[in-house]
């Protein structure tokens, strides 16, 4: 078997075989209120990370080891082999992210500069096609140079798993005979305790997560704004009514007293206006008294020339 291949059947099935663990952990750290993916969170995530690592790489190696080679790996396999893939992916993936950016930016250069000179001496291109042939001309070369790169990833991987596959001891017997012995490998002496330890750990969890997480039922922010929402109107209770307009009253004369105790002068005020108002009839009717006699003297008068007329 190939080295890229056997690096590619043992790491493929180990990362599915860790990540729904590491999603528990990360969902943990979230009901906490700490972000799994920055920080401090990241880096507790990570440590988390390597005994599930450590142990999803051992079950699967021995997995394709005893499926796919016949041979039956050392016990710590898994430790030893994930020693050595973390010291060789931590010096080989940051150079292969360099490599990639670097090609990546040499190839947006020379494409702007290609359509430059087309445009100035050719023709002019669209919006919409240069974008297209922006991205078909360097992502191109940069997604070559990166299936490369991971292809000598993985290559890498697997001449370290080869290593393993050396020291592994040949198992003897048809396809059937390895089935099974893996088969037993995997079933527990005492299934009882392995069911009650993998249920207590469930319950757990789950007592952990709701614990941790703030509110347990999910409800929109106070700030919310619904939308399209049908008011209902309230209906009239008269009791209400009356009692609301009775309370509102009753503030309102408690102020009108307040403002009277803090304000003496304006009840002067109104105090002296309440003198001066009732002499107002009075000096309206002088006026009316006045105007009588003069039409009584003014009757009198036409009467007795009216005498000394027929006289």
């Amino acid at each position: 078997m190939s080295n890229a291949k056997l690096g590619l059947l043992v790491l493929w099935p180990a990362f599915w075989t860790g990540f729904p663990l590491k999603m528990v952990a990360a969902f943990l750290m979230l009901a906490a209120g700490v972000h799994p993916w920055e920080g401090v969170g990241l880096e507790a995530l990570l440590v988390l990370s390597i005994p599930i690592d450590i142990w999803a790489l051992g079950l699967c190696s021995r997995t394709v080891f005893l499926e796919r080679l016949s041979v039956d790996p050392p016990k710590g396999t898994g430790l030893r082999l994930w020693g050595r893939w973390a010291i060789f992916s931590v010096v080989y993936l940051p150079l292969l992210f360099m490599i990639v950016s670097g090609i990546k930016s040499l190839a947006q250069s020379a494409v702007h500069a290609t359509l430059h000179f087309v445009e100035s001496n050719v023709i002019v291109i669209p919006i919409a096609e240069k974008i297209s042939l922006e991205l078909v001309m360097w992502g191109l070369p940069a997604t070559i140079v990166l299936i490369v790169l991971v292809y000598g990833w993985l290559f890498g991987l697997g001449a370290l798993a080869q290593r393993f596959v050396r020291a592994s001891a040949p198992v003897e017997g048809s396809f059937q005979d390895v089935v099974s012995k893996w088969d037993l490998l995997r079933i527990p002496r005492d299934q009882p305790l392995l069911l009650t330890a993998f249920t207590g750990t469930g319950v757990v969890l789950i007592m952990l997560f709701w614990g941790l997480i703030p509110v347990s039922t999910p409800h929109p922010h106070e700030e919310y704004e619904f939308v399209d929402v049908q008011k209902v109107e309230k209906k009239v209770v008269p009791k209400k009514v009356i009692k609301s307009a009775e309370q509102v009253l009753a503030r309102a004369e408690a102020t009108l007293k307040e403002l009277e105790k803090d304000n003496p002068v304006a009840d002067s005020m109104k105090g002296e206006k309440g003198e001066v108002a009732p002499e107002k009839p009075a000096a309206q009717a002088a006026p009316v008294a006045a105007e009588k006699p003069a039409a009584t003297s003014a009757s009198d008068g036409h009467d007795h020339d009216h005498g000394d007329h027929t006289h």
